[in-house]
């Protein structure tokens, strides 16, 4: 069982941690081709449609998967056939409605964040195109999702990690070489091509799609086949498994739309305010495209994290449960280690490389400048996403739903209220003090819940924490010092990314090296001794 465990958490985190790098490294040509603009262009159609997406599979998957394995244990066939045909059907119908709703919606989304009185970036009928293009994946998605529940509720990993996978590389390849031919080939405009591209999302649900179709059709009598004997066990109405199916992911959607939201604050208000301070359409157009850049950077190392810490919560929700307050108290203490440790050093070190990482990335017709300003403002904010969504996912298996999103929502109020009122004062920067506020006082309210349910034991750890808080201090200050020192150099003369790849891999390493070296002479394992006599 054990190892069965193992496995599936092996072949499921392998399968993110693939799709999440080729999803982030599409990006850099991709911006190659269509240029600021046309990011933002494609930021306009992904914004929406990444709320469609949480809001159309509504964490259904999830409450799927755990009701098909509550019922597979019991052997209870017919409710498992219920389940199937019930959980298809809403997804289906959920689908069709959310692609009605985006494409339909599209005229007014594009009221929202272009000026049609300013001649200058994208037009509304651009923005209405390509978000009209984004919609059709709604309706391959969310059954997608359904599929890969299912199977996982029987604890078949397998398929859901090819699709997740075969997803990913479908769309990657069409973007990239539906926006290459259309713009070299056909000489086509930038927003045909942006189009093109955001129709990826649909042809890689649809290959996705098929794995698990051809996967089940292949094992129909090992999925199917009994469900159509009756058993000894009473069957739930079909009314009480929508009932359940929904009560079980509501939760589950509302946290996890955290960051989408935050995102569509910026992308649906970034361009109205600059305006309202003097910025023109093309300046805002950019600036909104460079934040969302910025932001690809940043999440980086939030996605490795919140994965890890992740991992601790089936034992968070065990021990609540089993009111075993000791291990509870351990394994949130772990947690915040494992979220500290890889969390601090990276946007630290995203922070002192920001110049150099967003020109490596994305090029030097992408306002690298601002680009590289921006990042570095931006980088401290990996911290509190970070914390919030682990805290969260911590609230979630204490039992405490309504309260995690309640701190979300406030912190999403500030962030909207921050966001008018910063930029006056600050111009661009103003955006992203106002996420990081946000994130900021969630996380806070999150951690107060926590400690006033498990009285939290922080002193045990407190040693650790600031080990890691020091040696992150000495790590940015000698890759600080690389990173000057390589500046004044020229190692590629001829090459300039060849030379920004070399400058940056020079200072990580060093980086990672410092800080580790600096972790073994604080004698990072003294906590042992230290939670001994401050038990």
């Amino acid at each position: 069982m054990k190892s069965q465990l193992l496995r599936s958490t092996a072949l499921l985190s392998s399968a993110s941690l693939i799709s999440k790098v080729i999803g982030f490294i599409y990006i850099i040509p991709f911006t190659a081709l269509v240029g600021t603009t046309g990011y933002a262009l494609y930021k306009y159609a992904y914004g929406p449609y990444a709320i469609m997406i949480s809001l159309s599979t509504m964490g259904i998957p999830l409450a799927v998967s755990k009701m098909v394995a509550k019922y597979d244990s019991a052997d209870n066939e017919v409710l498992i056939k219920k389940i199937f045909k019930s959980g298809f059907f809403l997804m289906f119908a959920s689908g069709v409605f959310f692609f009605l709703l985006l494409y339909l919606s599209a005229p007014l989304l594009a009221n929202i964040v272009i000026d049609e009185n300013n001649g200058l970036g994208n037009k509304q009928e651009d923005v209405i195109f390509v978000i009209k293009m984004v919609s059709f994946a709604l309706l391959i998605i969310p059954i997608m999702s359904f599929f890969r529940g299912f199977l996982q509720g029987f604890n078949i990993m397998g398929p859901s990690a090819s699709s997740t996978v075969m997803e990913q590389i479908v769309r990657i390849l069409f973007i990239l070489i539906g926006t290459f031919i259309s713009i070299n080939l056909f000489d086509s405009s930038i927003t045909n091509a942006v189009g093109i591209a955001t129709f990826g999302a649909f042809m890689g649900g649809l290959a996705g799609l098929l794995i698990l179709i051809v996967y089940l059709y292949k094992n129909k009598k090992v999925y199917f086949e009994t469900l159509y004997h009756p058993t000894k066990f009473n069957s739930l109405s079909t009314k009480s498994i929508y009932k359940d199916i929904i009560a079980n992911s509501i939760p589950f959607v509302l946290i996890s739309l955290s960051i989408p939201i935050y995102q569509n604050i910026d992308t649906f208000t970034i361009n109205s305010i600059l305006l309202s301070i003097d910025y023109n359409q093309l300046e805002a157009e950019t600036v909104n495209s460079v934040v969302g850049l910025a932001q690809i950077l940043v999440l980086i190392p939030v996605s490795i994290t919140t994965g890890l810490s992740m991992s601790l919560i089936p034992s968070v929700a065990k021990s609540y449960n089993e009111d075993n307050m000791v291990i509870l108290r351990s394994t949130l203490n772990q947690s915040f280690l494992v979220l500290a440790i890889i969390i601090l050093p990276c946007s630290l070190g995203v922070l002192i490389l920001s110049d150099s990482l967003y020109l490596l990335c994305f090029g030097v017709n992408n306002s690298p400048v601002l680009g590289g300003l921006i990042l570095k403002f931006f980088a401290p904010a990996a911290i509190f996403i970070a914390l919030q969504g682990v805290t969260s996912s911590i609230l979630q298996s204490l039992n405490q739903h309504k309260k995690a999103i309640r701190n979300l929502l406030i912190g999403i109020l500030i962030k909207v209220v921050l966001n008018f009122i910063l930029p006056v004062y600050i111009n661009e920067f103003g955006f992203i003090y106002a996420t990081i506020a946000g994130f900021l006082v969630s996380s806070i309210l999150n951690i107060n819940t926590i400690h006033r349910i498990v009285n939290l034991k922080i002193s045990l750890i407190i040693y650790k924490l600031l080990s890691i808080v020091l040696s992150s201090c000495v790590m940015i200050f000698i890759v600080y010092l690389t990173d000057n020192f390589l500046n004044s150099i020229k190692i590629f003369n001829s090459s300039m990314y060849l030379d920004q790849i070399s400058k940056v891999f020079i200072s990580i390493i060093s980086g990672i090296i410092i800080f580790l070296i600096t972790m073994v002479i604080l004698n990072f394992s003294k906590y042992k001794k230290y939670s001994k006599s401050h038990g």
